[in-house]
């Protein structure tokens, strides 16, 4: 069976006018069940992690100053969601969803996460809604339990992972990939293990040639044991912070290439969501929704 994390805390309370689409972490998993393609005994509520796989990759001054609701405004503001004892709450539940996910993954050769996807959160700060690095975390966790040697974090968010690549820099067991526009947030960008920066306005077929080649060689050279996938759907031609240019269909073949090169492979899978920004809610939550239709098409 799918294994999803969920907790109804993903939907954290926002100003009506918030930019980040909040209401798609309730509607997805509502419009999932509706339309059969899950039922409620795939989602999982995560419990709150421990946090010592937190602060082995975030600076302990940081996530205290985080815990503690203590960070100063400016590091506030660069995170862009109001600090609150439920927002911290929230991160963590990510955190640990995308742990125990994971450990699905393990089993049943893929699991996802309704949420997560942080990867502009670095080790000693938050920014762009992310404030701690689930897939870098749970990816340390496998490596330090020894279920894991090689990990590869495949990152097809339209913004950069700048902050997982921070993070995994001196991890030689943690591989990141990012393919995003080049010309977007973050504007300084970090190094990753293999960065691909497209060109704006880059469409379906050249996207999917370039990925597909990439991964292809990715599987080929590294031969990893374990995948984190950012899913991010900010890469439609119709989102309002990405300038690349796929369609909903473009979109679901760049699923389906991952998907189908780990099943090929055996090497087991978690899936976050990342970013989502259309105009048209309905947009973000198709574009989603194909991620979880193809996860339950190519493995059971």
């Amino acid at each position: 069976m799918l294994k999803i994390a969920f907790h109804p805390l993903y939907v954290l309370p926002l100003l009506e006018k918030h930019r980040f689409p909040m209401e798609k972490y309730e509607l997805l998993p509502q419009q999932l069940i509706y339309e059969g393609t899950c039922i409620s005994d795939n989602f999982f509520k995560p419990d709150l992690p421990n946090d010592k796989h937190i602060v082995a990759l975030h600076d302990l001054d940081y996530y205290y100053s985080f815990l503690n609701l203590t960070l100063d405004q400016k590091a506030v503001r660069r995170i862009g969601f109001p600090l609150s004892e439920v927002l911290v709450e929230r991160e963590r539940l990510l955190v640990q969803g995308t742990i125990q996910a994971a450990l699905y993954a393990l089993t049943h050769g893929v699991a996802m996460n309704i949420a997560g996807g942080t990867h502009h959160a670095y080790s000693d700060r938050g920014e762009g809604f992310c404030m701690l690095n689930d897939q870098a975390i749970a990816a340390n966790y496998l490596r330090t339990e020894k279920l894991a040697k090689q990990i590869l974090i495949i990152d097809l968010d339209v913004h950069q992972g700048n902050g997982t690549a921070e993070i995994c820099k001196n991890i030689p067991e943690i591989f990141t990939f990012s393919m995003h526009c080049e010309r977007n947030y973050p504007f300084q960008k970090e190094k990753s293990d293999l960065d691909i920066g497209l060109p704006e306005h880059t469409n379906d077929t050249d996207y999917l040639a370039i990925l597909e080649d990439t991964l292809d060689n990715l599987f080929l050279e590294l031969k990893p044991d374990f995948v984190f996938y950012q899913a991010g759907v900010d890469v439609l031609a119709t989102d309002k912070l990405g300038k690349l240019n796929l369609s909903l269909l473009g979109c679901k073949q760049r699923d389906n290439i991952v998907f189908t090169k780990c099943k090929a492979q055996q090497v087991p899978v978690v899936c976050c969501m990342g970013g989502g920004y259309s105009e048209n809610i309905n947009h973000i939550l198709e574009a989603h929704a194909n991620t979880y239709r193809l996860a339950q098409e190519i493995y059971f």
